[in-house]
């Protein structure tokens, strides 16, 4: 018996290092029978493939893809059909990006955020999405799915800031793009709202100061015990295999929807009892 995405073409953005959530979707993809395609900053495209060849199976080179690069975007779909020309079923987006100034312990207060970094962080964290949809749609094969990685945004997280705010943007946008691509070639999109994990990217949020590692720490054991099934940063299986699960044909009528992969703790009364001691 093949697994979920036997047969199945994944184009993955976001991987940085092999901590990455995009790193571990990627190789729970090719677990479950994927082929995959890999795109990262052109900066950084030997780092990307030496950390590529740390997957279950060999990639093709990784695509140079700057996302706020419209030469970029308009190639992109030519670059992929030279990798798969049979088309592809599948995009994980999984980038997102604020300057030290809107997010993480060194921030500005939030009311002192410089409005050309919160538009930054817009255009990358949220526009960009649009904008990947926009670009893969001419090798998007029909009933394909798109996957976002999302930060519930709904309440003001400590350090998270102006990224919270572009969090709850690509959640509007994950909608829009939901309606055009599903009418399109009938396309689902949706997001992964992840709980926190230990990732490059959390480094950011944390900082490297002990002081700020512990307050970091302090998040992750309060979402531990808020989640009514516990929750561990360490493990960034349980968040690939949801995003393995919206790419595979297993919710085929699930679309511009949120799939909270968190623990429960998003959703659940933080009690007293919950809060971590200073």
């Amino acid at each position: 018996m093949g697994g979920l995405l036997e047969g199945k073409t994944i184009l993955v953005t976001g991987i940085i290092t092999d901590a990455s959530i995009a790193f571990h979707a990627a190789a729970m993809a090719q677990e479950q029978g994927a082929k995959v395609i890999i795109t990262g900053l052109p900066e950084r495209l030997r780092l990307i493939d030496r950390i590529a060849r740390r997957l279950p199976q060999e990639v093709p080179p990784a695509i140079g893809l700057e996302i706020t690069s419209e030469d970029d975007l308009g190639a992109l779909a030519d670059r992929v059909r030279a990798l798969a020309p049979e088309g592809i079923d599948g995009v994980l987006h999984s980038i997102a990006f604020a300057p030290k100034t809107l997010m993480g312990p060194d921030a500005k207060p939030f009311l002192e955020g410089p409005g050309p970094d919160a538009a930054k962080a817009f255009e990358i964290s949220a526009w960009s999405y649009a904008s990947l949809a926009r670009a893969v749609l001419p090798v998007m094969n029909e009933g394909g799915s798109i996957v976002g990685m999302d930060f519930d945004p709904r309440t003001a997280m400590p350090y998270y800031n102006w990224m919270g705010v572009a969090k709850a943007a690509l959640e509007s946008v994950n909608r829009y793009v939901a309606r055009e691509v599903g009418a399109a070639k009938r396309i689902r999109s949706n997001l992964v709202a992840a709980g926190p994990i230990k990732t490059l990217a959390a480094k950011a949020i944390a900082g490297t100061a002990t002081d700020d590692a512990a307050k970091m720490n302090q998040l992750n054991v309060f979402w531990d015990g808020s989640a009514p099934i516990g929750w561990n940063v360490d493990d960034p299986s349980v968040v690939a295999k949801s995003v393995v699960a919206l790419l595979s044909d297993w919710l085929p009528g699930t679309t511009g929807s949120i799939v909270y992969v968190d623990g429960g703790a998003s959703h659940n009364t933080w009690l007293p009892e919950n809060l971590p001691t200073a």
